[in-house]
């Protein structure tokens, strides 16, 4: 393969599999974060918040099961080689969450709506990308760097099962594994997921989704010259870096995350396809717009604080069992509840 293809090339590869996988969940199975907390708050629902633990109990067996086998290096991983500011993923993760209820919808989730032809997921994915560089590597970087600093994770990775190995006489492996095991069958109580084995497929396709990524970048950083990175599937920065290679693609290498990006809107429009979806859609209220675009804004740069979206911390960190994956999460979860009821009954009434 590697006498075939460039390794940057490969790694767009291996990010447009799972992104594949991803926008086909999105629009075949429903599978959304924001949707998800909308059908726990406001729809009476709550099958679509359990396909997280399935996602995540399959993501977490997979990942761990990889590093089991010896093909996955779990402290090279990016959420275990910094050392957690719990700071960052608070404010970060409600930024983030507050953001999301106010432009309609994550990164994730905008990109698998813009491949089935929806205009506003277009303008929010281009100012969620852009904003999230402006934090990244812009203007607002130095302030993000100097209140939410950044720091090796040192000898001891960031993460639960490491930080149980090395308390109990536990194998970080078995500690992981069994965490996955245990989720899995914790969510499989929730009567209403049990009658809906596509829920059930769509959550495991999407753990899927995220092992492949850790998965193929190991391989490719196992078997290449180039210094790679192990990454998998996350929906803020890699966004800003898909728009930076399509403006300089002659001076710029493709990457897992722009494969990650394209192949989300790919599988997205194949689901469209699919289901017979696929139709235009555009904004025609210029104050709706105007807050998916500020909403959009503070996801990019929310994301960029606490190292990772929804996707980023609640599915690729929450696999490798990193500190700040729960707390992240259960932050947009939060963030996303405050912004859904000010939409729904205004600032007013929500105390």
């Amino acid at each position: 393969m590697l006498e075939r293809f460039s390794e940057p090339t490969l790694m767009a590869f291996a990010g447009l599999f799972g992104g594949v996988l991803l926008g086909l969940a999105a629009r075949l199975g429903r599978f959304c974060t924001l949707g998800a907390i909308e059908d726990l708050y406001y729809g009476d629902s709550s099958v679509r918040f359990a396909m997280w633990g399935i996602a995540l109990g399959i993501a977490i067996i997979g990942t761990f099961g990889l590093s089991a086998a010896g093909v996955l290096a779990l402290s090279d991983t990016l959420y275990l080689g910094i050392a957690w500011n719990p700071w960052a993923s608070i404010v970060g993760g409600l930024m983030f969450g507050y953001g999301m209820a106010m432009a309609g919808n994550c990164g994730y989730g905008a990109l698998a709506r813009m491949g089935c032809g929806d205009l506003r997921s277009f303008m929010i994915v281009i100012v969620m990308g852009v904003s999230s560089y402006v934090a990244l590597g812009g203007p607002l970087s130095a302030w993000r760097l100097a209140i939410f600093p950044v720091s090796d994770a040192g000898s001891q990775p960031a993460g639960f099962a490491h930080l149980l190995s090395t308390f109990l006489p536990f194998d970080v492996h078995v500690a992981g594994i069994s965490t996955g095991v245990l989720i899995i069958v914790i969510t499989l109580f929730h009567a209403g997921l049990r009658k809906s084995p596509q829920s059930i497929l769509w959550g495991a396709v999407v753990g899927v989704a995220v092992i492949s990524g850790w998965g193929f970048t190991q391989w490719i950083t196992a078997h290449g010259f180039d210094r790679s990175i192990i990454v998998s599937h996350t929906f803020t920065a890699p966004v800003g870096e898909t728009l930076l290679y399509f403006m300089t693609s002659s001076g710029n290498s493709i990457s897992f995350g722009t494969g990650s990006v394209c192949g989300v809107v790919l599988g997205s429009l194949l689901g469209c396809l699919i289901r017979g979806h696929l139709r235009w859609e555009a904004c025609e209220d210029p104050r709706e717009l105007r807050r998916q675009i500020g909403g959009a804004a503070l996801m990019g740069v929310g994301a960029v604080i606490a190292v990772g979206c929804s996707v980023g911390q609640g599915l690729s960190a929450f696999s490798v069992l990193a500190y700040s994956a729960p707390v992240t999460l259960a932050c947009i979860v939060a963030g996303a509840a405050v912004g859904l009821r000010q939409l729904i009954l205004g600032f007013g009434r929500i105390a």
